[in-house]
């Protein structure tokens, strides 16, 4: 049944794998089920490690994918287990990989995207085909490869005669603009959830901050916003795109030099206004105004009760709503999207929009591997 897919998402959270079961038989997706596996702190580490220039890598990453796509199978196995579905019954896997490196246009006028994975393994462990490799064939075409998710967000939240904003806070935050006319934009705006969980996990212990809770009761230090505030990407016009390749501990140190006597509370505060106010500016300048329409907050930082609350307030004319009251939980939507991309690299589909990449034109994407 081609119209039962599965997605995986390991985002740059890295907190671990989101899986669903998606139906697609309606043309809309339909999840039957959910399941998720915590990263292992060792394979988190690695992939961390492996986002800058370090020895042996190449031996190294192809380990870490080894052990990735490990954890995928086991999430799918979680999956079968709860439906009581076979692996025959699923169309395809849609498995995104983890990036470690993401530098579309640069070096060589195309660049690249690098996701570790390895999607053969994956095919084995589970007798189900894998979809793969989504991004390379954007940035082949002259795109930024990212984001891929905007076209989904328009399927499942697209409303005819209202914009609709989809702010996707997870790692590296991103925002769709579903315009009421039909159009769809989208582009990376920003952290969403990496700063805030590596300044949560160096101080605490704990991998991110549970509700924002601990954010909230600090203050935040003005003159280091402004400084973060300063980076030169969040005032590139769109298409654009971004990871940890710029948005990482090294940068954020770079900008903490001054403040060194700074109480950690107070920059986990300064952290969250960051990823709250770049968003907001986001919306503001490229959203489509503020006009009318909800603002959709999904990922794992839609669960930053602070960060979300900063954003109602940083956007008074809008609505902050959860994904979870427009039919889709927040930390579904992405793997979700993934097995709507496997479902359309099955049909023979485009899945990339080029006036949100930057893509010469509309381009199936993804390799499959049989089962």
């Amino acid at each position: 049944m081609a119209d039962l897919c599965i997605g995986l998402m390991s985002g740059t959270s890295l907190d671990g794998v989101d899986g669903v079961v998606v139906d697609f038989s309606s043309g809309l997706p339909v999840v039957q089920a959910h399941a998720f596996a915590a990263m292992p702190a060792p394979l988190c580490a690695e992939l961390l490690a492996l986002n800058t220039p370090g020895g042996n890598e190449l031996h190294r990453a192809a380990l870490a994918a080894n052990a990735l796509a490990g954890l995928y199978a086991g999430v799918v196995q979680d999956l079968l287990r709860h439906t009581g579905l076979p692996p025959f019954a699923i169309g395809a896997i849609g498995a995104h990989g983890q990036t470690v490196r993401h530098r579309p246009g640069e070096f060589d006028g195309t660049g690249y995207t690098l996701q570790l994975n390895n999607p053969a393994l994956l095919a084995e462990r589970t007798g189900i085909p894998v979809a793969a490799d989504f991004r390379s064939r954007d940035v082949a075409a002259g795109g930024q490869g990212a984001p891929l998710v905007p076209a989904f967000h328009h399927a499942v939240f697209g409303r005819e005669g209202e914009t609709v904003r989809v702010l996707n806070l997870g790692g590296i935050a991103n925002l769709s603009v579903l315009d009421a006319d039909g159009s769809v934009a989208g582009f990376d705006c920003g952290p969403g959830n990496a700063l805030l969980d590596h300044w949560c996990l160096q101080h605490t212990g704990r991998r991110y901050d549970a509700s924002g809770a601990w954010s909230a009761r600090g203050k935040p230090i003005l003159l280091l916003l402004l400084a973060l505030l300063a980076e030169p990407f969040l005032q590139r016009s769109p298409p654009k795109s971004t990871g940890r390749d710029l948005f990482n501990p090294a940068w954020l140190d770079a900008r903490l030099a001054p403040f060194a006597a700074a109480a950690p509370v107070d920059v986990q505060a300064t952290l969250a206004e960051f990823t709250a106010r770049s968003c907001a500016d986001a919306v503001q300048r490229w959203g489509g105004g503020v006009g009318a329409g909800p603002l959709i907050v999904c990922g794992g930082g839609a669960c930053n009760d602070h960060v979300v609350a900063r954003l109602q307030a940083l956007l008074p004319a809008l609505r902050v709503a959860s994904s979870t009251e427009h039919g889709l939980p927040p930390l579904q939507v992405e793997a979700a999207a993934f097995a709507w991309l496997a479902w359309r690299r099955l049909r023979g589909e485009p899945g990339n929009l080029p006036r949100v990449t930057g893509a010469a034109g509309e381009r199936v994407l993804g390799a499959l591997y049989p089962a």
